[in-house]
């Protein structure tokens, strides 16, 4: 808080600062851009810049689209590639997913669907 707002804490004692003053500060230090060892006791998360966070997910959009175009334009008896894991993020727990098995539509389904298109 000195080094910041120039307010020491045993002002609090010496009744020259007061908790909601106290608090006031620490939400504007959290509030501060760029990195700092509060936020990032407070927040895991915060360990990271906006700019670092935006990186994660055009790593992991690119992963995904290269993934996709390799799925399609493989033949369908080549070796299966895993589909990639999202960048790990700090303050983000992994959760370990079930690869979620396609469910297709029936051929009454679709029929169903496009005869309802055309009826618009």
């Amino acid at each position: 808080m000195l080094q910041f707002f120039g307010v020491d804490f045993l002002d609090l004692w010496r009744g020259q600062l007061s908790i909601r003053r106290i608090n006031v500060l620490i939400g504007s230090l959290l509030n501060q851009p760029g990195r700092s060892s509060l936020s990032a006791a407070v927040d895991e998360s915060a360990t990271w810049s906006d700019s670092e966070h935006l990186l994660a997910r055009v790593h992991d959009a690119l992963e995904l689209s290269n993934w996709l175009f390799y799925q399609a334009n493989s033949s369908e008896d080549a070796e299966p590639v895993p589909a990639p894991t999202p960048m790990r993020r700090p303050g983000v727990e992994e959760v370990a997913l079930e690869p979620v098995k396609p469910t297709y539509a029936s051929t009454d389904e679709v029929v169903d669907f496009f005869t309802r298109m055309n009826n618009l």
